[in-house]
């Protein structure tokens, strides 16, 4: 493309002569006095994008501004290469529509997505939203970061006017150029989220963002929506450093791509592997002796060898996007080209962290570009994995007393996990069922009636029906409230789960809800429980990391503690994930006050929340408030020896001493034990 230094600008009134060519830096209010003016402006816009790259710009055409950079005079590419490769992706030539880039602090994010904006500008104009965490933020930037760009880069100042009267068409948010318009907006405000339609959107520190937009919804999703009428000639850059496991938008974009990774040679054998932080070691308290590890070699890398390492870089996928045109970029301070950021430093810096979890937090998603994960976490799959037992051929091990069952109802499929129950609320995983057809099929509903009157055999051969079945009414309520009603609320009972843990009980209940069943409206046609899932969740957890005693322990009679969890060996890898799909983690309002709350780290769950309808049946059925003589009946007839006396391991608060529904007692009266339905004669 020519300097357009060297042509004639075209103002109202005016008309084109042979041989010139329109500027594009005049306004776009035009009067055209002849169809062959009109038809040489028409070409000119539906001239194709040019093949000039992104960071092909920059070197030619940026200026880093002393005003906002460390090392001002021309932009070279070359200083940090791995940005090459993610700029170019941003080029309308290259088929990636979202591009993601998760990365440590001081890696030169920033600069890249300022170099997309001035080659919009200059080579590729449309409109353009550049989203921030606030608007605050979003003036900030304009004034300390756009504002050089444009007056340092001459390609860019002949486009953008001067902020010097109302119609010069840049203001703080706005900037307007020949073909596009670039604003700015806060990402908590729906207002400028939807004030325009967008080719490019480019989304900076998005885990920043608050949760919601003015109550509206998520940011993200609403910027998004502006690229609609551009289809497959969109942009998406979305940049940030990542903050809390479960909670990061940029890990969860980052995970749904390509994962891409910047494999770097070892100076000595030549092998190419990604910087991982385990392998930069330094000799103890002296962080001033950091070297990398080579992962083939071994041989320690000084960092005077990082320049030539990142010249010979390249990027590669390590995973397969279910959308080919989702890529993603992550890196960490490890790359941080000399001058930025050494590895010394971050030595230094991971050092000063030690023994504050506030520090340590920030040092890994500052340092490592990685998320934190908050206490409260769940267990890792792999080493439940490791903990599969087998039940020797019954479906029922010693120790089983009763069977509760959670039901989690799908669009297209209804999951069934019956849980078995003993002394101290010792589980047994002893079936995972799924039926296929959903809600809006009969045949699916009649599987699980059939269900209701199917036995499970215990070690000695005796059999055991569902004591209770806890379905959930979060998806298409009306057929569960039917379905419940017709199979009766003695052995059913529809839940509701709530969040939060500020209740009185984690479970209360029962209430008459209105149920349309057949099309009619039934006034108090249902039961409902309510359930507190994240006490649940956290108990849940809670068990799962007890540990297990010793082959020696067992053999001089050790048991395991209350509430072990016991997982069969038959049970795959992705039940495993679903059990701990979600996390703990402390999240903040408007006003900043900080509270828990869980958050899937994957899209399935299922197992976790099958899991804690079946909790939540034991405790309809009474379980946490039995005493001593139920539960020595029960083991009489499970034919169980009493195998301790230990304490119901009782989820806190304690439960109110109200009679349940079922439960034998008369109001004001001396209470009897409870006796469950399925151990009556």
């Amino acid at each position: 493309m020519s300097d357009s230094t060297s042509t004639p600008s075209l103002t109202s009134g005016s008309r084109l002569h042979e041989g010139e060519e329109l500027d594009l830096s005049t306004d776009l209010d035009l009067e055209f006095d002849g169809a062959e003016d009109i038809l040489r402006f028409w070409r000119k816009g539906m001239r194709p994008d040019p093949d000039l790259t992104v960071s092909e710009w920059a070197d030619e055409h940026r200026w880093l501004s002393s005003r906002g950079a460390a090392e001002p005079g021309r932009y070279r590419t070359a200083r940090a290469p791995y940005l090459r490769e993610i700029m170019d992706a941003l080029s309308p030539r290259h088929p990636a529509q979202r591009i993601s880039f998760m990365k440590a602090a001081q890696v030169g994010a920033t600069e890249a997505g300022n170099n997309w904006i001035g080659f919009v500008i200059h080579h590729a104009p449309g409109p353009m939203l550049a989203v921030l965490p606030s608007l605050e933020l979003a003036k900030r930037t304009s004034r300390g970061r756009l504002d050089p760009l444009i007056a340092d880069s001459a390609a860019l100042r002949e486009r953008v006017n001067p902020a010097r009267s109302r119609d010069a068409g840049n203001s703080m948010l706005s900037k307007e150029f020949p073909g596009g318009i670039l604003v700015l907006t806060g990402a908590n405000s729906a207002t400028g989220l939807r004030s325009m339609p967008a080719r490019y959107i480019f989304l900076d520190e998005v885990d920043a963002y608050p949760a919601s937009a003015d109550e509206e919804g998520d940011p993200v999703t609403l910027a998004e929506a502006r690229t609609t009428t551009f289809s497959h000639r969109r942009k998406v850059f979305m940049v940030s450093t990542p903050t809390i496991r479960g909670l990061s938008r940029i890990e969860r974009e980052f995970e749904a791509s390509d994962q891409r990774r910047y494999f770097v040679p070892c100076p000595h054998c030549g092998a190419m592997q990604w910087l991982r932080f385990e392998r930069l070691r330094w000799d103890k308290g002296q962080p001033d002796t950091a070297a990398y590890h080579c992962e083939g070699c071994e041989r320690p890398i000084a960092e005077h060898h990082k320049t030539q390492m990142l010249e010979r870089g390249e990027w590669r996928a390590t995973a397969v996007s279910a959308d080919p045109h989702s890529i993603g970029f992550h890196i960490s301070a490890l790359y941080s080209p000399l001058g930025w950021k050494s590895w010394q430093q971050i030595a230094r810096e991971w050092l000063a962290a030690q023994g504050s979890e506030e520090m340590l937090r920030v040092a890994r998603n500052t340092l490592l570009g990685e998320t934190w994960v908050e206490s409260g976490d769940a267990p890792e799959w792999q080493r439940l994995a490791e903990r599969r037992e087998s039940y020797a051929g019954v479906q029922i091990p010693v120790g089983g007393l009763f069977l509760t069952a959670g039901v989690d109802v799908q669009k297209d499929r209804i999951e069934i996990d019956v849980w078995a129950w003993g002394r101290g609320l010792e589980s047994w995983l002893v079936d995972h069922i799924v039926i296929a057809g959903g809600p809006d099929d009969p045949a699916c509903w009649d599987k699980l009636t059939a269900l209701l009157g199917r036995t499970w055999t215990c070690a000695n051969g005796a059999v055991m029906l569902i004591g209770k079945l806890a379905i959930d009414t979060g998806y298409e309520a009306p057929a569960v409230y039917a379905w419940a009603r017709k199979q009766g609320f003695d052995q059913v009972a529809p839940i509701k789960g709530l969040e939060g843990f500020n209740r009185a009980t984690p479970v209360s209940g029962p209430t008459f809800v209105d149920a349309t069943i057949g099309g009619k409206r039934l006034r108090r046609g249902a039961r409902l429980w309510s359930v507190a899932t994240a006490t649940f969740k956290t108990e849940t957890y809670r068990f799962l990391r007890l540990e297990r005693p010793s082959d020696e322990d067992r053999a001089l009679g050790v048991l395991d503690a209350p509430g072990t969890v016991h997982l069969p060996d038959w049970i795959d890898t992705e039940w495993l994930k679903q059990l701990v799909a979600e996390q703990l983690v402390t999240v903040r309002n408007k006003r900043g006050y900080a509270h828990p709350e869980w958050q899937k780290m994957r899209e399935r769950n299922e197992a976790l929340d099958a899991r804690v309808y079946a909790r939540a049946a034991a405790w309809i059925m009474g379980a946490d408030r039995w005493d001593e003589a139920t539960w020595r009946r029960l083991e009489a007839q499970a034919g169980v020896e009493t195998r301790h006396a230990a304490p119901v391991a009782t989820t806190e608060p304690a439960a109110p001493t109200t009679p349940k529904a079922g439960t034998p007692t008369t109001p004001r009266r001396k209470r009897r034990a409870y006796t469950p339905n399925f151990m009556r004669d």
